[in-house]
């Protein structure tokens, strides 16, 4: 049996403490206002998002038990499972408004595109990292955009544009981080731009609609642009100090849909206002200032490369989210990280910042 002092060497000697409370306080800010949210529905995803999030910890201290490595040497399985799961969701898949992304497991539904970007951030660090970067570039960067490709194209079919969209950032932070060449970021910025007219036919109405929102949202005030239009009601109604907890009336009697979920940083902007959302994003700046921190401490051109494609997905993730409710950005359906209700996001999060403290963890012990 596994003494008491073992475990506590094998888990916590070096374990990066800050890292950790940040997460679990924006987790328990986002319960907060989970709950909140949950006040006008028929159904209390708080708790629900609680039993997630006791899940996500005991996923992240089992990230922490195994090691990045121990992940990093598994990773191209754990991406063909992943894979395959995507395929699963294809054919067996539970359909909610059109999109057919989740397996149910009893009460329970788990979104298999969410473990796949962790899936595949572990296989690209792992093929990118135990080759030079100053050898057959062109033959690197093409495997590593197939590696990134396949799963979007199936996340693509459920569809998910949002989901799909963000492994084109981590994709591109982790090659900028290996050393790749700029003139390969120029040649793919240009064959996307190229590509724009196939991408346009190829997106669905209600996709296509979302875009043309973003541009005018009165051009369907009633239809596409609805949630655009009130969603910027409730961030713009929460003033400065916003209207209290518990008593954000935009939310509370349902002007805005899916405020629980890819809408929850509304509920903040009303129920807390102007400052009360400001004092959150600079907890969220505290938390990615601890996490360039664990790429600073580490040599190891793989656990670099595996802390950039983190750090980018939880921020471009953030970056999305906030953008699209306050109207600079197209809403992409994207969950705010550890904050939006959602047991494959959360655990996704915890995942990750599990590997962030396996890696500053091993740079502490040698």
């Amino acid at each position: 049996m596994l003494s008491l002092e073992y475990l506590k060497e094998k888990l916590f000697r070096g374990f990066y403490w800050p890292l950790f409370r940040l997460a679990i306080l924006i987790s328990l800010i986002g319960l907060a206002m989970v709950y909140s949210a949950s006040g006008g529905l028929s159904v209390n995803f708080a708790e629900k998002q609680f039993i997630w999030l006791g899940a996500a910890i005991l996923a992240l201290f089992t990230v922490v038990w195994l090691g990045y490595r121990t992940l990093l040497n598994y990773g191209y399985a754990m991406y063909a499972l992943s894979i395959g799961l995507l395929f699963v969701v294809m054919f067996m898949g539970a359909v909610r408004l059109g999109a057919q992304r989740w397996l149910h497991f009893g009460p329970f539904a788990i979104q298999p595109s969410e473990f796949v970007k962790i899936a595949t951030i572990i296989t690209l660090a792992q093929y990118l990292g135990e080759r030079a970067r100053n050898r057959y570039q062109t033959k690197r960067f093409l495997v590593a955009f197939f590696i990134v490709a396949f799963p979007m194209l199936l996340i693509l079919e459920q569809p998910d544009l949002g989901t799909a969209i963000i492994f084109l950032p981590v994709f591109f932070c982790m090659l900028l981080m290996w050393g790749v060449r700029l003139r390969y970021f120029i040649i793919t910025a240009l064959m996307g731009a190229g590509t724009l007219p196939v991408f346009w036919a190829l997106l669905k109405g209600y996709q296509k609609k979302r875009l043309l929102v973003f541009l005018n949202p009165n051009v369907d005030p009633l239809g596409a642009g609805y949630t655009a239009i009130q969603s910027k009601i409730a961030v713009g109604s929460g003033e400065l100090f916003g209207k209290g907890y518990l008593h954000g009336t935009q939310i509370k009697l349902n002007f805005l849909p899916e405020h629980h979920t890819d809408f929850i940083f509304c509920v903040i902007a009303e129920e807390w206002g102007f400052l009360g959302s400001l004092c959150l994003l600079l907890i969220f700046c505290l938390l990615f200032v601890k996490m360039i921190h664990v790429i600073q401490r580490t040599s190891d051109t793989r656990a670099r490369l595996l802390a950039t494609g983190i750090i980018s997905m939880i921020f471009f993730h953030m970056v999305v989210n906030i953008g699209m409710t306050i109207g600079i950005m197209p809403i992409a359906g994207l969950p705010l990280p550890f904050i939006s209700y959602g047991g494959s996001s959360l655990v996704t999060m915890f995942i990750a910042i599990g590997i962030l403290i396996s890696i500053y963890k091993e740079r502490s012990i040698f």
